[in-house]
This record gives C-alpha cells, structure tokens and sequence, in this order.
C-alpha cells in the first residue's frame, strides 16, 4: 500500500506534466533555479568539513533548524499549494492508518521542497566527513532531520486543516505571507548586520539549539567528532521522541480529519446591500467597473497587489537610505504605475467561468474593458501620485517633480490600454476564484512567461517618450523638458489607453466564446 501511494503520487505529477508541453517549460526553469539553490548549499556544506569544528556545528545545527522551522511554518500560509496527496481524499478508502501515515510522509519527499530538503540535508555527512563514526552519526542526524521536517509540515497542515478551509483564513494567511517575501532584502539586510554584532553569540545559540526538537538531530555529527559520545546519545533520544511525538499527534490529528471532514460550505449573508453598484453609474461600463472594484477588495488575488504597493515603498526608502535617495525614491511612482497597470493583464483568467455573465448579458467588449481599467484608475491613481509627489518632499529635487509624473501617469494608462489588449487575447493559468494567491494550477507555464515578458517588454517600448524626455532633461538640466514630458506623457498615455480599449474590446466581442473555452479547460 505504502508503495501504491508513492506511485499514485508520481502518476498524478506526470499527468499535470502531460497538460501542456509549456507546463514542461515551467517545470524545467523552476527546477534549474532549484538545482542552483540546492547546488550552492551543497557546496557550502562540503567546504564546511575544511572550517574548524565550532564554525561547521554552528552552522550546520542553526541551517537545520531554519530548515525545520521554515516546513513547519510555511505549510500555513500555502497548504492548498500541492493537493495531489490530500488525506481527505481517502475518507470513504480502508486504507490503514499505519501503511497511510507511511506513505503519505513519504510522499511528502516527492516533489522539489522534499527533494531539495533530503539533499542539502544528506550534504551534512559531507561536513562531518572527518571520522567514519562522525559521518555515520551525521547520516543518522540528517535522515531523522529530514524525516522531521517532513512530519512537521503534516502536523501542521492536519491541525488546520478546518482553518485551512475558511475562505477567510486562506484570503489573510496568503496576504500575510507576501509580507516578509517581499521585506526579503530589508530582513535579510538587519539579519546580516545583527549577525555581524553579534557573531560570538551564535555558536552558544547553536549550542542551545542543539538541546532542542530544532537542532537536535542535526548535532549528532558534530557530537562524535569532537568526541562526546554521551551528548551524542542524549540528542539522539531528543531527535527520535520528537519524531515518535510527531507520528502520534499527525496519526490522531488524522484520525479525527478523516472522521470528520472539514467542512468549507459558506454562511448565509444578509441581502438588500449593493455595495460599489450603488455608487457608480447603472450603465455597462458602471456595472463592470462595480464587478472589479469588488474583487479589487474582496479578492486576496487582487487585493495582494494593494499589499505589495505600501510594501514596495518600504524596500525602496530602505534602499534609499543606504545610498542614492534621489536615484531610488524616483522610480517608486513609475514602478507603482507600472504594477498597478499590468495587474489586470489577466483580468479575464481571474473571472474563470464567471466570465460567460459578461457573454449571457451581451456585453459589448469596449465597455467590458473600460469598465476593468476604469476600476483600476479609481485604486491607482491616487496612489501613483503620492508615490511619486511624497518621494520629493524627502529630496527636495521639485525640479524633477514634472518629468517623473508624466512618467508614471504615461505609464499607468498606456499599461492598462496594453493591459486591456492582453487580457482580450490571452488566457494564462491562474489560482482559480477562492484558491490561495500562491496555488499555480497546472497549465500554460511557458506561455505564461512569454506572455507576461513580451508584454512588459511591449510597455516598455511604449513609454520610451516619456524617459527620452527624462533623459533629456538630466543630460541639459532644463526643467523645461519636465514640463514638456508631463504634457506629452498625459497625452500619450490617453490616446494609447483608448486605442487599447478600442482594440481589446473588439478582439472580446470576437473572441469571446474561445475565451470562455479555454477558461474552462482550465479548471
């Protein structure tokens, strides 16, 4: 049975692969920038047996508990990532529970976290590859650490398994996860310079660790080498019980999930409210720009955009104060517009089967683009031009004030006349409606990347204008080309959005049920 499901796993990941050899494409480029990860801690780890003992323990035992830690918290924010082995699944199966904890662990090794997480971790007996006795206790710490890891994850995602299926808890635990991703510089940066100050501490840290569930395991090589056997022992009982600890909370955790299986039904809701319908127009273009407002702020695949703004600005004032701030702070208002109008380049993928409404009611195709972008400019506009007047006030530089506004408002509206070209044209893969923002169903991948690319590139032939004219007016110091790349970048940027509404709302009306059917398929 335990080798039925280990099977049952890879058939499913080779059938997604058969979708579509663009899905191949994908696959492939994640796989690469895997191996580089993987390749570069896997060498780190063999040059660590060169370090002397108290660097590679150190090291090793602060990894692996980061390692440990990370399974352990991630799976929250991202549990509905990889369902090809769903424990509720086999509700209404005899399989017994032994044979199923065995195999779906097991299974949780299949797939690039497990594989990369085995191999780095299995790079440890390259670090204690001093003694035959160090290397041995290191392949014990690491399969255990491993193994570990692996236990965590489904304890975790068990326990929320009811949580899990709240559609309220999906839309903040996603949203709330992009925050440290995209602080990733900023925390990597203060993490650094804490280390920095205080380096002396982190081997007593780690040798702290090593007395715990985290890092326990991962000290067994370390232990024999510098010839404490008796310590070695102790961590070893502390890394086998809290795997044995594991199994019986995942194994009744279990038990009770598959006994009573969440239930993800809504609630009832009151009626008699419009909400954004009652504020714009009753029109085509109203109704439609009513629709997207709504998902702009109710949607976590929208609203992450909004997130990602505020959080952008932080990283480039960050950026800002350990350099150039007139440099840095001057791309936050283009780099918002840009954002803000190629979010909707996939407007129509998002609706999914939704969008057969626009065709039942007979929509024409330049009020349903209109109506998307106009939703958009109500959001972006406003923020586009604090970003880009707020970052002057820091710097002092008004000259340059004109040139970067018609910048980025060139910027907002030819993206979303582009925008509302692409979307027309192209159905990319995305999380379906009530799905995590970080769920990728399987599909077009490569296509996705040739699309979303070729159409930034497109963007940015677009605005080369309004940057020649910035350019200008840096290389002379007149700001009389400021105000003149204002002037054109406002009239650029309104002839490029209505011709993109004109042309996206044709190609709809003459695509419109090809559309529908490839939003189906990809369901």
């Amino acid at each position: 049975m335990v080798a039925h499901l280990l099977r049952l796993k890879l058939t499913l990941l080779r059938n997604g692969l058969k979708r579509s050899p663009w899905q191949i494409v994908g696959i492939a480029f994640g796989a690469l920038y895997a191996v580089g990860i993987v390749g570069a801690l896997v060498v780190a780890l063999i040059m660590l047996g060169r370090e002397s003992h108290e660097i590679a323990q150190t090291a090793v035992v602060l990894g692996g508990s980061l390692a440990i830690l990370g399974w352990g918290l991630i799976p929250v924010a991202v549990s509905s990532a990889d369902m090809t082995l769903d424990p509720l699944r086999f509700t209404t199966f005899a399989v017994p529970m032994r044979q199923l904890l065995a195999g779906l662990a097991l299974g949780g090794l299949i797939g690039i976290p497990g594989v990369a997480t085995a191999l780095v971790g299995l790079a440890t007996v390259a670090t204690w590859s001093r003694g035959i006795l160090s290397a041995g206790a290191a392949l014990v710490g690491a399969v255990l650490g491993i193994l570990t890891c692996i236990l965590l994850s489904k304890v975790v995602t068990t326990a929320t398994a009811s949580l899990a299926s709240s559609r309220r808890f999906k839309d903040i635990s996603g949203v709330v996860f992009m925050i440290p991703l995209i602080l990733l510089g900023p925390i990597v940066a203060g993490v650094a310079q804490g280390i920095t100050a205080s380096a002396g501490f982190l081997p007593d840290f780690a040798r702290a660790l090593a007395w715990t569930p985290l890092g326990a395991a991962w000290s067994l090589g370390g232990d024999v080498d510098a010839g404490q056997p008796g310590a070695a022992g102790l961590k070893l009982l502390i890394a086998a019980a809290t795997l044995a600890g594991l199994t019986w909370c995942w194994k009744v955790l279990l038990e009770r999930a598959l006994v009573n299986p969440p239930y993800a039904g809504g609630g009832s809701r009151k009626g008699g409210k419009l909400g954004m319908f009652a504020l714009l127009p009753p029109t085509p273009t109203g109704a439609v720009a009513a629709r997207s407002l709504t998902y702009w702020l109710r949607d976590p695949r929208y609203g992450g955009s909004l997130i990602v703004i505020p959080l952008l600005a932080v990283v480039l004032f960050f950026q800002a104060s350990q350099g150039d701030s007139l440099g840095v702070l001057s791309v936050l208002g283009p780099l918002t517009a840009f954002l803000m109008a190629w979010s909707i380049s996939a407007d129509i993928s998002y609706d999914n089967t939704a969008f057969a409404l626009h065709l039942a009611t007979g929509v024409r195709g330049t009020a349903d683009r209109l109506g998307r972008a106009l939703a958009c400019l109500i959001l972006s506009v406003p923020v586009v031009l604090a970003f880009t007047v707020v970052p002057f006030a820091f710097t002092g530089s008004w000259e340059w004030l004109p040139g970067v506004l018609g910048l980025s408002l060139g910027m907002l509206l030819s993206g979303l006349g582009l925008s509302s070209v692409v979307s027309a044209r192209y159905n990319i893969a995305v999380p379906l409606p009530g799905d995590s923002p970080f769920k990728k169903p399987p599909g077009n991948v490569g296509q996705t990347m040739l699309v979303q690319f070729g159409g930034m590139g497109v963007l940015a032939l677009l605005v080369i204008p309004e940057a020649a004219l910035l350019i200008v007016q840096s290389v002379t110091g007149n700001p009389f080309f400021g105000w003149l790349n204002l002037g054109v970048g406002l009239a650029l940027g309104l002839v490029l959005f209505v011709v993109g509404v004109r042309v996206g709302g044709r190609w709809l009306e003459a695509r419109g049920p090809e559309m529908l059917a490839q939003l189906t398929v990809n369901r």
